[in-house]
């Protein structure tokens, strides 16, 4: 798999509406910026994925640079939902499973 399969594979989970599935994007214990200089994991992490779960809007994602080094990768990834957008700067980890999870999801990158 492509690292980028993780932005993609995260679009799909949130475009399902199915939280369990947006969480399992995530390494156990991966960090989530929900707002510009707030992180989240674990259980705040799925709460805070919720509300934007509970916007009911699709989520459009379009990786833009892709970085990968032994397993690790950044990623740059240009995202909408709705009429709202940015651009996100994230890091994910190659799983044994062969998986890319997020270890930070960071969707207003430089904001």
């Amino acid at each position: 798999m492509h690292p980028s399969s993780v932005a993609h594979t995260f679009a799909a989970a949130f475009n399902s509406r199915d939280a369990a599935a947006v969480d399992a994007v995530y390494e156990p214990a991966g960090l989530f910026v929900p707002e510009p200089g707030t992180t989240v994991t674990g259980l705040a992490r799925r709460e805070a994925n919720q509300r934007f779960l509970g916007l009911g809007l699709p989520i459009d994602v379009a990786p833009r640079h892709v970085y990968e080094h032994d397993g690790i990768a950044l990623l740059i990834v240009d995202w909408r939902i709705g009429e709202v957008s940015g651009t996100a700067t994230d890091v994910a980890r190659r799983g044994g499973d062969g998986r890319w999870r997020y270890v930070i999801d960071n969707p207003f990158g430089t904001a």
